[in-house]
């Protein structure tokens, strides 16, 4: 017998409880239970519509993924979504429960508990998925800086104050003909901790990478090179990592700007276009390699560098025995900046670079590096800036997954295959090194094959003797 002023559109022996937690588990299930099946619709249909459009982006693998969440739009717009879903569940639970004639569930004792509990879940389940979704969104709107503004303006590098004329800001001066083209970026180490009153800009090396059969290749250009041919004919006499402060200083003679100066010439020395650039902080860089549990290295060569400054204290030296070490960011960050130790040298150093960095991006694919996610994304934030585009990115995570580090082609522009020594006294007691161009062109046609300026002949000044 049905007790008086119960809904007799409800099956006897059924519970609100149930009820509650099938549509917690699935909004509309608990409407289904009760055969209230108008509602079950209208709350289950669009879950399925959402959770169909992830599933076909799942379809197309991790790299469509890594795209929408790392694209600053999609990822505020996901954001949003997944917290009002998380309204959405809390209103069907609780519609669930008015079914069987509760008309306020949070208050009454036994429902009241188990709606508490259940919006508990729900709360903390969407804030957290939110949370992690926005620090896409925030991450992706400093790296990206192509993408921060309507006017594609890019924002400011890391370590640096806002301005207008922003040195390490550009927008690509090329972009790759095809999707299957190679894609050349330049990265720049960033050297603007808070101990320095300046940024230094010593690490110049690009990385090449070859969509289509997951090859890449990493060129270091040491900063002592000097007195190499520009794209106007002339000749820069500096040393090449003063070349960026030369073009801030003097816009009339590089109406490009500084770093679109920098990513010409040395495009024009390899003989390919530089599509894109990224700039990395050091100091952020140790914050990663921190966050990830450190790197892992092999040392080839015993390192003993007395004057070593580790900028935040008094000491100095930097001691490293060769073999195999795990380095915490501060580390790692001493034994890619050091240089000063006996046999020691700036190519050493950059060979060292490429290394820290291959063994950092072995890490971050890692799924391990989940937990750590937003902290990770949040560092990046801090440290890296780029025009590269968003939606790419996924495609660049899965060639990282595909790539093996050991074929990985690494060489560094120094002496005595790429470079010479010119005496110290026909450079004022500098220390300079002179690029081989032939070699340098060798080198070129070797990486790039037929898109390589000095295989398809161009008349350039680099390519003379």
């Amino acid at each position: 017998m049905i007790a008086p002023g119960a809904d007799r559109s409800v099956t006897p022996r059924r519970s609100p409880h149930v009820a509650a937690f099938l549509s917690f588990l699935w909004p509309g299930l608990g409407h289904a239970y009760t055969r209230r099946w108008r509602p079950a619709a209208l709350f289950g249909i669009p879950i399925v519509i959402v959770w169909l459009i992830f599933l076909a982006q799942l379809a197309g693998g991790i790299e469509n993924l890594a795209v929408v969440l790392f694209t600053p739009s999609s990822a505020l717009t996901i954001a949003i979504l997944v917290l009002l879903i998380g309204l959405w569940r809390l209103v069907a639970i609780a519609d669930s429960m008015i079914g069987f004639g509760i008309h306020s569930p949070w208050r009454r004792g036994p429902t009241a508990a188990t709606f508490a509990g259940l919006a508990v879940v729900v709360l903390v389940t969407h804030v957290t998925l939110g949370y992690v979704a926005w620090a896409f969104y925030d991450a992706g709107s400093r790296i990206f800086t192509a993408e921060n503004s309507p006017d594609n303006t890019p924002s400011p590098p890391p370590g640096s104050t806002p301005n207008a004329s922003d040195e390490l800001a550009a927008t690509p001066l090329a972009t790759p003909e095809t999707a299957n083209s190679r894609i050349n970026i330049l990265l720049l180490g960033v050297d603007s901790a808070e101990e320095r009153e300046h940024s230094l800009t010593d690490t110049l090396m690009v990385v090449s990478i070859d969509p289509v059969t997951n090859d890449v290749a990493m060129i270091s250009f040491p900063r002592d090179i000097s007195n190499f041919p520009m794209p106007d004919g002339r000749i820069f006499t500096g040393k090449i990592n003063s070349l960026m402060t030369a073009a801030r200083n003097h816009p009339d003679q590089y109406p490009d700007g500084p770093l679109p100066t920098v990513i010409s010439e040395l495009g024009y020395l390899l003989g390919v276009p530089i599509h894109y650039y990224a700039a990395i902080d050091l100091d952020g860089f140790r914050r990663m390699i921190d966050l990830v549990g450190g790197v892992t290295i092999d040392n080839p060569k015993a390192i003993n560098d007395p004057r070593y400054d580790w900028l935040d204290s008094d000491k100095h030296g930097f001691y490293l025995s060769a073999g195999k070490h795990t380095l915490d960011g501060k580390t790692a960050l001493a034994y890619v900046r050091s240089r000063q130790g006996a046999g020691d040298n700036d190519f050493n150093r950059a060979r060292r670079q490429q290394q820290v960095l291959v063994a950092l991006r072995g890490k971050l694919t890692s799924p391990e590096m989940l937990p750590k996610l937003t902290d990770i994304l949040a560092a990046a934030g801090d440290s890296i800036r780029t025009n590269f585009p968003s939606d790419r990115v996924g495609e660049m995570v899965t060639i990282a997954q595909k790539v093996d580090d050991s074929k990985i082609f690494r060489v560094v522009l120094g002496p005595s295959k790429y470079a010479t020594h010119p005496p110290n006294n026909t450079t004022n007691g500098v220390y300079t090194l002179k690029l081989k161009m032939d070699a340098l062109a060798e080198l070129s046609i070797k990486i790039f094959g037929d898109q390589s300026a000095y295989l398809k002949g161009a008349v350039l000044p680099a390519a003379q003797p």
